[in-house]
Formats: structure tokens, sequence, C-alpha cells
């Protein structure tokens, strides 16, 4: 179970977009303090990808407590309407998944096993809420929280801007740090104490492209109970507005997977 909710979540996590350059607060390479969080966010908010379709590749390394695997990850995307993702070791397809904003199918050749179903299924059978919109966003560099300029505070804390909400939910703890330079996240953590639950997800050094920012790599690193995973993300080669199809067909004689187990 631990197994594939983790893959679960690695292939809604691993998606790619261009940016186009901001419009709004002056980056800088020293984090400026006066500087409210209101502006802070919606600085923030305006590195929002803008491009029409993407097609890419991406190195993938996943660690459990019983097993590290190396794969590497195709994914095809038409902006706000399609996501494709196929992982392959050797030549060989280990899952596919379509995603799109009402819908998520994905297979797996392992088990013989699929999904099909929407997101509110898959978010109760994930333990947290998961839509397309989180999806785009997290390896963008931008925020997977729903912010409210007036609802959050800043602060510097080692030269990077943090954003938490002025109240916390008692099982919804999380906070954010933004580069000064490029307003782009450094970090995020997400806590649920009930659940004793954890996400975090760390951000390397962004690379430039066309005034373009965009990760080059990400580590995220997952904890429930005992269970604890790690997935490193390489960003390698990117083609923007590009032709791009979907060929997304779960096999005959493949098992749905139970989500009441």
């Amino acid at each position: 179970m631990t197994m594939r909710k983790s893959l679960f979540f690695l292939f809604l996590l691993i998606l790619l977009h261009s940016c186009k350059g901001l419009k709004g607060v002056s980056g800088t390479e020293t984090a400026n303090a006066s500087l409210q969080a209101k502006d802070i966010i919606s600085t923030h908010k305006l590195a929002s990808p803008k491009f029409s379709t993407m097609a890419g590749r991406i190195k993938v390394e996943y660690e459990d407590e019983r097993k590290s695997q190396s794969m590497t990850v195709s994914l095809r995307m038409e902006k706000d309407k399609k996501i494709w993702i196929k992982a392959s070791l050797l030549g060989i397809t280990l899952a596919k998944v379509l995603i799109t904003p009402e819908r998520v199918s994905y297979y797996e050749t392992i088990s013989n096993t699929y999904f099909d179903g929407d997101f509110s299924l898959l978010s109760k059978w994930l333990g947290t809420e998961v839509d397309f919109e989180k999806t785009q966003a997290i390896l963008l560099g931008q925020t997977m929280f729903n912010m409210n300029k007036s609802s959050y505070t800043s602060e510097v804390v080692n030269n990077k801007y943090k954003l938490s909400p002025k109240r916390q939910l008692e099982n919804f703890i999380h906070s954010l740090f933004l580069n000064p330079d490029n307003f782009k996240v450094a970090s995020a953590t997400l806590s649920q104490p009930r659940a004793n639950r954890m996400l975090t997800v760390n951000y390397g050094p962004y690379q430039q492209i066309d005034g373009a920012y965009y990760p080059s790599e990400i580590s995220i690193n997952s904890k429930e109970g005992d269970s604890r995973t790690k997935i490193e993300v390489t960003y390698r080669k990117i083609d923007l507005n590009v032709s791009v199809s979907f060929p997304f067909d779960i096999p005959q004689g493949f098992e749905p997977i139970d989500l009441g187990r």
C-alpha cells in the first residue's frame, strides 16, 4: 500500500512547464524585510507559466525502506487540459498516467493493476487533497497551497521569504519559503499531525532559459507513520510548444486498484 501510494504521488508530482518573465516586485539577491506578504504573494503568482504544449524527459530516483530505484520519465502536456506521463526502466514501460482536470487514469505493468477515477476518490485514498491545479504547480516552483493575500504573514529567515498562515489549522500545518531573486519556491512543508504525516519539497538551483525560471533538481520527502519515501527529480530534455499526442489505453486483463485496502 505504501509503495503504491508513493508511486501515485510520484506521477502526480512529475510535471514541468516554462515560465515567462515576472512583472511585479523586482528580485534581488538579498531578501527585503520591509516587503509585505501581499506583495510577495502577488509576485510569486506572476511566476505562473504561459505555454501551450510541452514534452520532456526527467530522471527520477526513488527510495524507501525496502528498495531504491532509478527510472526515466517521459512527459507531455497540453496546458490546463492534459498531462501524459510514462515511466520506464531499461526501455520497458513500468507505468503510464493520463491526468485531466476531471479525471486520473493510471496503470502499472508490474502488478497489472489500474486506477480510473476522479480526484475526490484519489484524494480520499492518499489522505490529502489532490487536484489538477496543484499537480501543475508543484514542479514549477509554485506553491501547492491556496494562498489568500490577507491570510498570510511574512518574515525573512536565512535570506528567504517565509510565508505562514496567520491561523494554522489543527491538522494542516504548512509553511513556504521563497527565493528573493526570482520569488520561486525554495522549500515547502505540510504536516498533518493527527495522521502522523509530513510532506517536504526542497528545490535546488533554478535554471533560467529565455527569461524563464524553473527547477533543475527537486527533492520530495514524505513520511507517514514509520514509513518514509524520498524522490529525487532531475530535469533533462525539455521541448516547448511542440506537437504532442497522448496515447493511453488500459491493457486488457488488468485489475482495478482496490482503494479500500
